[in-house]
């Protein structure tokens, strides 16, 4: 899959996805200070699943309405590297077929697709 890696979510979880065979572009290390809106534009002009942990994306794509390719939005109350691969990882194994167009929010136990 094609992902954008959000700044706040960090290279730890940039670099397991791509040891897992993901296609994933990292703002942290190739954009970091990037606004809101420029990674959104960014991920859908590459066609990019975006992965992130603040919650400024719902505005985005609820209220103002932006297009997207999918966001995934991580609600951790431990924020550790380890603890979103954990999650990421179950996400992808049970919905990942589900993630392309979807705003996708996962907790430690609960996992909510959106369909748009």
């Amino acid at each position: 899959m094609r992902f954008v890696v959000d700044e706040c979510t960090g290279p730890a979880v940039a670099r397991w996805l791509q040891e897992a065979g993901h296609d994933v572009y990292s703002v942290y290390d190739q954009a970091r200070g990037s606004s809101d809106g420029d990674v959104l534009e960014f991920a859908v002009l590459e066609n990019r699943i975006l992965i992130t942990n603040d919650t400024d994306f719902g505005e985005h794509v609820f209220r103002l309405q932006r297009p997207h390719c999918g966001v995934i939005l991580l609600r951790l109350s431990d924020e550790r590297a380890a603890k979103k691969i954990a999650a990421l990882r179950r996400l992808l194994e049970l919905h990942a077929g589900e993630l392309p167009n979807a705003f996708t929010v996962v907790g430690e136990t609960s996992i909510r697709v959106v369909r748009m």
